[in-house]
């Protein structure tokens, strides 16, 4: 069968070697950065090194960056503490660490059949002035389909409602503007750093009270002592995540997709209509269930997903699809997600093995 092909970056991405390394040393750092001998003041300068890095790199100041275990923390974090007291909108294709950390009654903003956010029912639904916190995401994780932020972000100031992004999948991979919100939620792993780190960039000045309260940490944002590797190898990935790799995934992703649909006319790509993110397709098979389509691409060496990797290895009926209108076609979708090191030979050896379990698969379906 040869080697397999990984076209799942969205659950993660392959470390880079740039995050190993740094990684690899900070596990050569002894010391606690919360101790005030000599050997926690080293790992306290590694840590806010890594911070600055990190700072530096999504253009915030150091001290606004909130190190958390990974993007879910990131997220329910600022849900948590940003939403105390206020209404909650969530998009309605927005990321189950999202939703999770939401109260039962918060409202969902639609969004539209392309997977955009419907702006004009955001501004409907923030009308009267109620102190308001809007979740959006800035990259759709099953889709890619980006969100309009600028003209959300505007609409939020102009109602005076606080907007939380989860750039979780968008960061290292298009341009990111964390002025537009009042935070922004980060993962090491999706840049192709280690797990178990990630962060919540903070508008200045803004209060956040802790969501796991400790020793103090984070400027008592939030306890428990650093994971220094993962947090060096997480700077040290986002510092390696540049445009130009991101340009190259696209021309891979378009070679795919046109590929792809010569042939099988039948297939539809998901939000093609929409700006996307550069590595991610979503591959709608009429008539053929997505966890079949997995395993059998599986069977060849081919690792894909059906929707998010976010459910104890389950394939369930994706509610990003059923919120863009696309009914009980929504479990006939896989995502294809290209990382960071894709082979150049990728587009046309997934086109090969999908066309493959296409016939085999598309039979059995009549």
């Amino acid at each position: 069968m040869g080697e397999a092909l990984y076209l799942d970056a969205n659950a993660t991405e392959p470390l880079r070697p740039e995050a190993r390394d740094a990684a690899l040393g900070a596990f050569d750092v002894t010391g606690n950065p919360s101790s005030v001998h000599a050997d926690g003041r080293a790992a306290r300068r590694v840590l806010e090194d890594a911070r600055d890095g990190l700072g530096a790199r999504f253009g915030v100041r150091p001290g606004d960056v909130v190190l958390t275990a990974g993007g879910t923390e990131a997220n329910a974090l600022a849900v948590a503490g940003l939403g105390r007291g206020r209404r909650v909108l969530a998009g309605a294709t927005e990321h189950a660490a999202v939703l999770a950390a939401t109260v039962p009654d918060t409202e969902r903003v639609p969004v539209r059949p392309d997977g955009t956010a419907d702006l004009d029912a955001l501004a409907a639904l923030l009308v009267g002035g109620e102190p308001t916190l809007v979740c959006l995401m800035a990259a759709n994780n099953e889709t890619g389909v980006l969100h309009p932020l600028a003209d959300a972000a505007a609409l939020c100031r102009a109602h005076g409602a606080l907007l939380h992004v989860d750039a979780v999948q968008a960061a290292g991979r298009v341009p990111l503007d964390p002025g537009l919100a009042d935070s922004m939620a980060l993962s090491g792993h999706k840049l192709g750093g280690p797990a178990g780190a990630g962060a919540l960039l903070l508008r200045p000045g803004l209060h956040l009270p802790a969501l796991v309260a400790g020793g103090g940490q984070e400027r008592g944002r939030r306890g428990g002592t650093e994971p220094l590797p993962a947090i060096v190898g997480f700077a040290a990935a986002a510092e390696a995540a540049r445009p130009e790799i991101a340009e190259r995934l696209a021309a891979l992703r378009d070679r795919l997709e046109a590929g792809l649909l010569a042939a099988a006319p039948e297939a539809v790509i998901v939000g093609a209509g929409a700006p996307r993110l550069p590595n991610t397709s979503c591959i709608l098979l009429p008539g053929v269930p997505a966890e079949a389509q997995v395993i059998a691409l599986d069977l060849a060496g081919v690792r894909v997903s059906a929707g998010a990797a976010c459910s104890s290895g389950k394939v369930a009926r994706s509610h990003v699809l059923a919120a863009m209108g696309l009914g009980a076609a929504a479990g006939c979708a896989i995502r294809v997600s290209l990382p960071w090191n894709a082979r150049e030979d990728a587009p046309e050896r997934f086109v090969g093995a999908w066309s493959a379990m296409r016939a085999r698969l598309s039979r059995r379906a009549a």
